[in-house]
């Protein structure tokens, strides 16, 4: 396994109104690529949350803040720094978490929810016990969950509401 250390560089995508907060786990290098978040074009999760918040699926960056924000919805990932293997969640080690308790006090979060496993492992092992907020598991909307159909997943991101 060839591990890469990754620093996290995409800010998160909030405001000061943002009431849920989607995690994921860290940013894949397709999104580190275009410098935003679910950036690989096979990912599901913009036609999921846009089929849940009642959206077109946005296309460009800006569309996917502006919905993201319409809805008081906020994006960010668990870990700060970690090394990976590629886009392998199961790879990492060494994680360091992102300060997600900046983020809930400036803003009214009092929902999270995390978009695959590894980012719930995460955050319940190295954020939960100073937050005090519990996370909610969402299956993953990546191309390698294909056990899940994108009909099932809106059923499964609906919880968000």
């Amino acid at each position: 396994m060839n591990l890469q250390t990754v620093v996290h560089t995409i800010p998160p995508l909030y405001d000061s109104h943002s009431r849920v907060l989607l995690l994921g786990s860290i940013p894949s290098p397709k999104s580190r690529e275009i410098g935003f978040f679910y950036g690989h074009p096979q990912n599901r999760f913009w036609r999921v949350l846009a089929a849940v918040l009642g959206e077109e699926v946005p296309q460009t960056i800006d569309e996917k803040r502006a919905m993201c924000l319409k809805h008081h919805v906020a994006l960010w990932d668990t870990i700060a720094r970690c090394d990976i293997a590629g886009a392998s969640d199961t790879s990492i080690r060494n994680a360091e978490p992102n300060d997600i308790g900046k983020l809930v006090r400036e803003s009214e979060i009092t929902r999270i929810f995390a978009t695959g496993g590894k980012s719930a492992e995460l955050y319940r092992k190295l954020i939960e016990p100073q937050l005090h907020i519990p996370i909610t598991q969402l299956p993953s909307t990546s191309p390698a969950n294909a056990a899940w159909s994108l009909e099932r997943l809106i059923e499964a991101y609906r919880v968000i509401l």
